[in-house]
């Protein structure tokens, strides 16, 4: 059975700065990589979490069809935003248990809309800890930035 996996990544030069994000999709069957494809793209001004969210959401918005999807990403904020924090937020209108506007609401909104036809499982890994998919979306990000710089 063929398994799809994203790792995602985003980053930014300051913070707002100039910003990029990558994506690496892979289809494995068992450790076998049959299919591959990588993306990336950047924003003149931007922070790290928009571009990390952009990572995610382009990865799920690159699918042609429904798929059941592992993303991994290094950012707690995504992973624990979309697992956990925008039930709630949702249930509120988009504000936060503060009663304050959820921060990049549009591109939650937008993740949420994107893996709403998709069967998604996320997973956290450990940013700059030498994993090879992990260090290779950083480097497409980077490059994504590089244009802004």
């Amino acid at each position: 059975m063929t398994q799809i996996i994203a790792y995602t990544d985003g980053a930014c030069s300051g913070n707002p700065g100039p910003g990029g994000w990558g994506a690496v999709l892979q289809a494995k069957d068992g450790a076998t990589i049959v299919k591959e494809r990588e993306l990336k793209g950047g924003e003149p001004a931007t922070t790290n979490n928009r571009m990390e969210l952009m990572a995610a959401i382009s990865a799920l918005e690159s699918l042609a069809r429904p798929t059941t999807i592992t993303i991994v990403t290094d950012s707690a904020y995504v992973k624990n935003g979309v697992t956990g924090w925008i039930h709630g937020w949702k249930r509120n209108g988009w504000k936060t248990a503060a009663k304050k506007a959820v921060k990049n609401v549009e591109l939650w909104q937008r993740l949420d809309a994107a893996q709403a036809t998709h069967d998604v499982t996320w997973q956290w890994v450990k940013g700059h800890a030498g994993h090879p998919e992990n260090e290779r979306a950083d480097a497409l990000a980077r490059a994504g930035m590089a244009p802004f710089k």
